[in-house]
């Protein structure tokens, strides 16, 4: 049985082209712009091969990732949404949204762009700091960051928001102040700000291991977000999930979606999707997924979900939202086991203070937060 099937769907489409990358990304990327125009062939010939996944629901969301997406032209972005509208049935007031880097956003760029559908913008500033952005190898300036937003604002979107990490390399605590003040004063909808992690043979995980840079300990990671806790709310958004903060009106329906797992198809090289029942990857290969598309070949894997990985997920997704974990629902979905499961893995959390239990429902307290992960993985059925 699906347990999430809805009427509502989203699409995701994953652009994997960078100009350089960054030293901290893990995302499946590469400098190569040359393969955009097969790219973009590829992906209106998956919306074809696709058409009738999540049995054909309505999409509410539209998200177009990275990679860098502006790197796109207007008349390549059209073609996919082209695409789109013949093959899919879109809302009227669906959210569309496409990420961007802050150096790609000219007044000639936003010119063609504001032809197309699109109401929602992302700009992945990170940082406001020269020296911060020269570290992590981003390829904009702090004036091109606060230009871009000023920019968007004067092509017309109302629905902007920015991306900022905190913990970055030799950052203070003032210093991060300064960045989030930057950010704040310059009155985004939205903004997704996360703390800098550390994967595994990104060029600033080998830099970590050499000894190469100063990284930002535990405590002073915790009084970081707990300093943007307290400066968002002040600000007058609210902390919806973890790492994201919006005005009233504002949280990001796509990612809203994902949280509460309802379906979505992805598109393009490495991208996930979702129906309810089973999650599928499409080959993390830019010319093996292009190549397999045009020879009607398989370019993907898929995996069917047992109730107790339903379960894993929805803990997981639940629990880093404000809403927190629906213990009535969890009931409903899942039966008493797991349930029962649930409740005794979750007591020493609540009575150490960790999670919070009211109305029936499971929150993470600001210490649990810092934890976050930690209690997640003991809540989870192995």
């Amino acid at each position: 049985m699906n347990l999430f099937i809805k009427s509502m769907a989203g699409i995701y489409i994953h652009i994997p082209f960078c100009k350089q990358r960054c030293t901290y990304c893990d995302f499946y990327t590469q400098v190569a712009p040359q393969m955009i125009p097969d790219l973009v062939n590829a992906l209106c010939r998956e919306m074809d091969i696709r058409s009738d996944y999540n049995q054909h629901a309505t999409i509410d969301t539209i998200y177009f990732g990275g990679g860098t997406p502006s790197l796109l032209s207007a008349a390549q972005f059209n073609l996919i949404f082209s695409a789109i509208f013949s093959y899919f049935s879109v809302c009227s007031d669906a959210e569309i949204t496409f990420e961007a880097n802050p150096d790609d956003l000219s007044p000639e760029f936003f010119s063609e762009i504001r032809k197309l559908p699109f109401n929602r913008i992302s700009i992945g500033i990170q940082s406001f700091d020269d020296n911060d952005l020269k570290a992590i190898n981003r390829r904009h300036t702090a004036q091109q960051a606060e230009s871009a937003i000023m920019l968007a604002r004067e092509a017309g979107f109302r629905n902007i928001s920015i991306d900022l990490i905190y913990g970055l390399p030799g950052q203070t605590l003032s210093a991060w102040e300064k960045q989030l003040d930057k950010g704040l004063n310059l009155q985004p909808e939205h903004i997704s700000i996360y703390g800098l992690t550390y994967e595994k043979d990104t060029k600033l995980w080998k830099q970590r291991e050499k000894g190469l840079i100063s990284v930002v300990n535990e405590e002073q990671m915790i009084d970081m977000y707990e300093l943007l806790i307290d400066k968002t709310a002040q600000a007058g958004y609210e902390a919806y999930e973890i790492s994201n903060f919006a005005k009233p009106g504002f949280r990001s329906r796509h990612n809203s979606a994902y949280w509460k797992l309802t379906p979505f198809i992805g598109l393009g090289p490495s991208a996930h999707s979702f129906d309810g029942n089973s999650r599928q990857w499409n080959i993390a290969s830019t010319r093996k997924y292009i190549d397999a598309i045009a020879h009607n070949n398989i370019f993907f894997e898929k995996e069917a979900l047992s109730d107790n990985e339903k379960f894993n997920d929805f803990v997981m997704i639940s629990l880093r939202t404000k809403e927190g974990i629906d213990t009535e629902i969890i009931y409903k979905l899942f039966g008493s086991k797991l349930s029962a499961l649930l409740n005794f893995n979750v007591a020493k959390y609540i009575e150490s203070g960790h999670i919070i239990s009211e109305n029936k429902k499971l929150f993470l307290s600001l210490k649990g937060i810092h934890i976050s992960d930690a209690i997640i993985s003991d809540l989870m059925f192995v």
